[in-house]
């Protein structure tokens, strides 16, 4: 199957990171349609090691914006931030996370993937796990483009790990990677610059 590729890099020029969104509702098939895309992304060995938690407006996502504004408040203080400016910053966070039709929390799992004694190619292994869940992850915001819906991916959970993981009470083996929000965009979302090509490719 092959599709004309002006129009495939034109859509993929036009999607943009949107943080703010309408009121109208997304169906959960919807978002049911878009998982099944990001499910179709490759992945080292074909394990698949990506996992979502799919979050609606109600006590679970309260729960993990708590969690995560503590733990965010945390680091800002300790970095010797202004508390206007820690309160400005929360604010901006919360809002984005609370607002969102949909979250999707993004998570990597090593289960399936291969196992070795030494630690160079443990790590190795795990970085493969991180690269295919990332992967799972672009597929789905291409996928929310093609529906009509604005997305942005969201890197919080990482610094959270734990914390997350408690408060969605996830598999002790599931390690939150990223939070996608997901709606009916309320903005265009802005153009920023990017590089060319030929500015990070050698040629050898």
């Amino acid at each position: 199957m092959s599709v004309d590729f002006a129009a495939f890099e034109a859509f993929v020029r036009s999607r943009r990171s949107i943080r703010r969104f309408q009121g109208r509702p997304v169906s959960a098939e919807v978002v049911r349609r878009l998982l099944e895309v990001a499910c179709q992304a490759p992945s080292a060995h074909n394990r698949q090691p990506w996992r979502f938690v799919v979050l609606e407006r109600g006590e679970n996502r309260r729960r993990f914006i708590e969690a995560l504004s503590a733990r965010f408040r945390s680091d800002l203080e300790a970095d010797g931030v202004s508390e206007a400016e820690i309160a400005r910053r929360l604010e901006r966070s919360e809002e984005r996370l609370r607002d969102a039709p949909w979250l999707v929390i993004l998570c990597l799992t090593p289960e399936g993937m291969d196992a070795y004694p030494d630690a160079g190619r443990t790590e190795a292994e795990r970085a493969m796990a991180a690269q295919s869940a990332a992967l799972a992850g672009g597929h789905l915001l291409l996928a929310a483009h093609a529906e009509g819906l604005g997305a942005c991916w969201m890197c919080a959970p990482l610094f959270a790990v734990e914390i997350v993981r408690r408060a969605l009470d996830l598999p002790r083996d599931w390690e939150p990677q990223a939070a996608i929000l997901l709606g009916f965009p309320a903005e265009a979302g802005r153009e920023k610059g990017r590089r060319s090509a030929e500015e990070v490719t050698l040629w050898r």
